[in-house]
């Protein structure tokens, strides 16, 4: 099977993505985290304020087949939360490069992007 793994963003091996090149970075799952979950039904994000750092847990996501842990791709303030997902969890599903984002962060100074996996690493990774 295939998964869309675009290169217009970078990813943590537990498969979250983050945009990187504005004043925020936008953060979600990739495509192949969302089918190895399943039919999400639940997600839990920090506020709008809440600090997060690179490689801690930020957040939850729950499916039919399990309950998992969020992890940070990068350290910095959340300026913005999808609370469209709070109602409509199946998002992260639908489109979770577009839609289905989680939260915004403006990053610290020096950010953490650069050390993610780029989309061909990444796609070597779930391969």
């Amino acid at each position: 099977m295939s998964f869309d793994v675009p290169d217009d963003r970078r990813y943590l091996e537990s498969h979250e993505w983050a945009t990187t090149g504005g004043d925020t970075v936008r953060i979600g799952v990739s495509d192949f985290a969302q089918d190895e979950l399943g039919d999400v039904v639940f997600v839990e994000l920090p506020e709008a304020g809440d600090e997060i750092a690179a490689g801690e847990a930020f957040g939850v996501v729950e499916s039919i087949k399990a309950v998992s842990d969020l992890y940070a791709p990068v350290s910095g303030e959340v300026a913005a939360v999808n609370e469209e997902l709070f109602d409509r969890p199946e998002l992260v599903n639908e489109d979770p490069y577009g839609d289905g984002w989680m939260l915004e962060v403006s990053p610290t100074e020096g950010g953490d992007a650069e050390e993610l996996l780029d989309a061909g690493e990444y796609d070597d990774q779930i391969a």
